[in-house]
């Protein structure tokens, strides 16, 4: 073997990315969950390696699913998907890098309906929130104007199976008596999948099953009514403002970006950020990585705010009630 076929391999060996383990296993990360998480980091760095070397997430990017993590830690969440408080979701995106598209594999934040339930409940502001599903028959009527809802007495006559599901409530009283509901058919929250997410737009269009929408219909719905509700009405601690700015975010360790409408639409009217549509992301099948049709042109994210590592609490600009879609 030549001197020059042995320099380029090891320069190849020196420039192969690192794993989250070897990631994850440097001080200042350490020192980092440390901090976050006290005397639980170990336990949930030992979560961040297990997640990384689960199929969805095979071949992401180390620095993403980390960052991923660090906003979950932030937000004192579990990434267990079974639990369903936060996620950490493969996407797959095309990157210009000197020229030439790039398809680059990585990890997006997500937020379950179940942590904005925590961190609603943790602000010691709330009575009670929750969020449903409601089958056809239990509504006996809804007052547009007031945001009312009653439901059926007698439901001894309500058929509770899944393809009787009408659509979805979330609820919630606080500890000063004021209360709120909002009520969307499923034909809405469908129209509102549609709007905002372009990864659940192209599912539809070719027939597949890459997104959190078409994996968890309910879920997902269950949390946008949820998130809805909380941000027309309720009050926002510093975690909730934080959680709803960085839900379906992907951070580099550069710049962080996100991959549907809703939340781009959110900090472009919230944080002044300059926003640009991001609609190249697709989320990554367990069995299939690249879902996209090679006829779509490609584009580049483009970073809408700094490294989250580098965000301290008083960069978080507060969300008030007129700045928030509904």
């Amino acid at each position: 073997m030549n001197n020059v076929t042995k320099t380029q391999k090891t320069n190849a060996i020196e420039e192969a990315p690192k794993s989250v383990k070897q990631l994850l296993s440097q001080d200042s990360y350490k020192k980092r969950f440390k901090e976050l998480l006290k005397d639980r980091d170990e336990a949930f760095i030992t979560s961040i390696i297990n997640i990384s070397n689960s199929p969805q997430l095979k071949g992401a990017d180390a620095n993403t699913i980390i960052s991923s993590a660090v906003i979950a830690a932030t937000l004192d969440l579990p990434i267990d998907q079974n639990l369903g408080f936060a996620y950490i979701v493969p996407y797959n995106n095309s990157k210009n890098i000197n020229g030439k598209w790039v398809k680059i594999k990585q990890a997006q934040f997500q937020m379950g309906y179940k942590g904005y339930i925590q961190l609603a409940l943790r602000s010691g502001q709330y009575k009670t929130i929750n969020a449903i599903a409601v089958y056809e028959g239990e509504i006996e009527k809804v007052n547009r104007l007031t945001g009312e809802i009653e439901f059926v007495k007698d439901t001894s006559s309500v058929d509770y199976s899944d393809d009787k599901v009408i659509g979805y409530i979330s609820y919630f009283r606080l500890l000063n008596g004021f209360e709120k509901a909002l009520y969307m058919t499923t034909a809405q929250v469908e129209a509102h999948a549609r709007k905002f997410s372009s990864s659940y737009s192209y599912d539809l269009k070719e027939k597949k099953k890459t997104s959190r929408w078409s994996i968890d219909f309910e879920a997902m719905a269950l949390k946008t009514v949820l998130r809805l509700l909380i941000s027309k009405y309720g009050p926002l601690s510093v975690s909730m403002q934080e959680a709803m700015i960085k839900d379906q975010s992907v951070d580099d360790g550069d710049s962080i970006s996100y991959v549907d409408n809703q939340v781009s639409e959110e900090i472009e009217q919230n944080a002044n950020s300059e926003v640009i549509d991001i609609e190249d992301f697709e989320e990554v099948e367990e069995t299939q990585e690249n879902t996209k049709p090679a006829e779509e042109p490609e584009k580049e994210t483009t970073p809408v705010q700094k490294s989250f590592m580098d965000v301290q609490v008083e960069d978080i600009k507060p969300i008030t009630e007129e700045d928030v879609p509904f």
